[in-house]
């Protein structure tokens, strides 16, 4: 599911740490424990895991926040009356008026030791899906575009990522292997060892733009990492995998902002 949020800024609180993505994540968890503490405890305690893994999952990502600025030196000034942010959450349908409850009406304030933004949630309005008209086996190919930033990583000895640019293999290999770690967690091991999982990056027209976004500033845990935007992102798979991809994010650190994709366009795909 996925979810338009139409925001009013607070005249008096416009300005916007450069790196906001983390402390948006943490308002958008303070919003949720405010209305239900069980929900926002499975998120951040439990999330979605395999039996006898490590790796959670929370399945949920948010799109960069769609506004005018106007950037000087690490802040963004707000100068637009409106804003907006999409949300994906990997739920049921069902889950439609639980999810509308918990955002309708409510304020999203993003702050750091310098400066904060308020944001009134003016409405919030449930997407159309882009792969309705699909059934839920059906292999189809997407073309997708980066709504923030997509960080794809490999561990290096120390344990700390190396990130990688949509131009390196690699990349792709990351990527897949992230998105077969989520099929894991919400199918099985054979549905998610067996899965098509196919990602491909068009060498023609874009040009991929890098940014280093920073998390937990001014912090004794702030660290770096480095995602990528402008470039399309060709995947395919059976819709249902799909689906997961779009509601809970492409590669990783997808609960802090990165990762979020929308449909170019679909391709009805012969196996």
């Amino acid at each position: 599911m996925r979810f338009n949020l139409s925001l009013i800024p607070d005249p008096s609180a416009l300005v916007l740490p450069v790196n906001y993505q983390y402390p948006l994540s943490a308002a958008i968890y303070r919003i949720i424990a405010g209305a239900d503490a069980d929900y926002a405890h499975f998120l951040h305690e439990r999330g979605y895991h395999h039996p006898g893994s490590l790796k959670k999952f929370k399945l949920f990502c948010f799109s960069d926040l769609r506004t005018p600025f106007r950037i000087r030196e690490d802040r963004l000034y707000i100068t637009g009356k409106q804003a907006e942010l999409q949300t994906g959450f990997y739920m049921p349908d069902a889950a439609t008026h639980f999810i509308r409850g918990l955002f309708l009406n409510r304020q999203i304030e993003i702050a750091d030791k310098k400066s904060s933004v308020r944001l009134q949630i003016q409405t919030v309005l449930a997407l159309t899906d882009p792969l309705a008209g699909f059934a839920e086996n059906e292999v189809i190919s997407v073309m997708l575009s980066p709504g923030s930033p997509v960080v794809a990583g490999l561990r290096n000895e120390k344990g700390n990522y190396e990130f990688l640019q949509p131009g390196d293999h690699r990349f792709l290999e990351s990527i897949i292997y992230n998105w077969r770690s989520k099929l894991r967690a919400v199918f099985d091991d054979i549905t998610a060892q067996n899965a098509l999982l196919v990602a491909e990056v068009p060498s023609a027209g874009d040009k991929p733009r890098s940014r280093l976004i920073t998390v937990k500033a001014f912090t004794p845990e702030e660290t770096k990492i480095r995602g990528w935007t402008h470039f399309s992102l060709r995947v395919t798979a059976e819709k249902r995998f799909i689906a997961l991809l779009l509601d809970a994010g492409v590669g990783i650190y997808n609960s802090m902002g990165m990762g979020y994709a929308e449909i170019r366009r679909s391709i009805h795909y012969e196996a």
